[in-house]
């Protein structure tokens, strides 16, 4: 999580491709993984694959309020495309088990989308679907 830049993101994309393979392995470590996510100079790679990470798994309940914190500050940042539709997941994810974030979540998503690139409207169009659902 800290350390020089080519190791911290190379060591995302491992922890990254771990969780993928074996979800419940990163269940301990992800509050350690939040902590350092909302520290000024975490390298983007680092974001974007820890970010990656909890689109894919079922956050445990208790870190839903930090996650979904994070996620809408990423979502209305200058972030990386990557980082900040994976943002817009998370929050479409956890807004499933809190109906009361959908509302919110889908007024940002509509008011960005005049304004972002294909990458950011196609997810947008994925996410606002699965808010409808």
């Amino acid at each position: 999580m800290k350390g020089e830049y080519r190791v911290t993101q190379r060591s995302a994309w491992i922890v990254r491709y771990c969780a993928e393979k074996h979800p419940k392995l990163i269940e301990p470590f992800l509050q350690p993984m939040l902590k350092r996510m909302m520290e000024p100079e975490v390298h983007v790679a680092v974001k974007r694959n820890v970010i990656g990470i909890l689109q894919d798994i079922e956050i445990p309940k208790k870190l839903w309020g930090k996650v979904a914190k994070l996620c809408f500050d990423f979502l209305e940042s200058s972030e990386p495309i990557a980082v900040r539709v994976f943002s817009m997941t998370v929050l479409a994810n956890i807004a499933q088990h809190e109906p009361d974030l959908k509302k919110e979540l889908w007024l940002i998503i509509e008011q960005r989308i005049p304004w972002e690139g294909p990458a950011f409207q196609s997810r947008a169009k994925k996410v606002l679907k699965q808010l409808r659902d």
